[in-house]
């Protein structure tokens, strides 16, 4: 099992990579600007997530190693009714509330392919794809307020 977490490794850098290069205007360029504390602070809640999520998901795929699968994991997150609880909170988040968020949210805001944050959820984390969504929400609201400045200067 330990290749099928190299895969979704490697998943997860793609997709975390496409969101980047699909909205590379937003970090390249006159526009862009310094991040900001709360971007910056968005990336390292993302990050430290998704080291937490994966040290757990390495350990559960090392004790189970004939079972590790999506389905088995989410049996096992539904294994006593406070586990339930989370895990029915965590899954609709998860496959329902974060896509319509991101995607709805994300053309509005004219951020370019807003669906990868769902998609990078899978293989990442669901709370490094809110933070990454929120990082480069909160560049592109500076971004956009930049170029507005700009096209009313010249």
């Amino acid at each position: 099992m330990t290749t099928s977490l190299v895969i979704y490794g490697f998943l997860g850098l793609v997709s975390t990579a496409v969101a980047f290069a699909c909205n590379r205007r937003l970090f390249a360029g006159a526009l862009a600007g310094p991040t900001s504390r709360l971007e910056g602070l968005y990336y390292v809640v993302g990050i430290s997530s998704l080291c937490l999520g994966w040290y757990f998901n390495v350990r559960y795929v090392h004790a189970y190693p004939h079972q590790a699968s999506y389905v088995n994991y989410t049996k096992m997150l539904f294994s006593n009714w406070a586990s339930d609880s989370a895990a029915q909170d965590y899954t609709i988040v998860n496959v329902v509330l974060l896509p319509l968020w991101t995607i709805v949210d994300g053309r509005r805001r004219g951020m370019r392919v807003p669906w990868i944050f769902f998609v990078m959820s899978l293989f990442t984390s669901l709370a490094f794809a809110m933070a990454m969504y929120l990082a480069f929400v909160e560049r592109q609201i500076r971004y956009v307020r930049e170029e507005s400045a700009a096209s009313k200067t010249a």
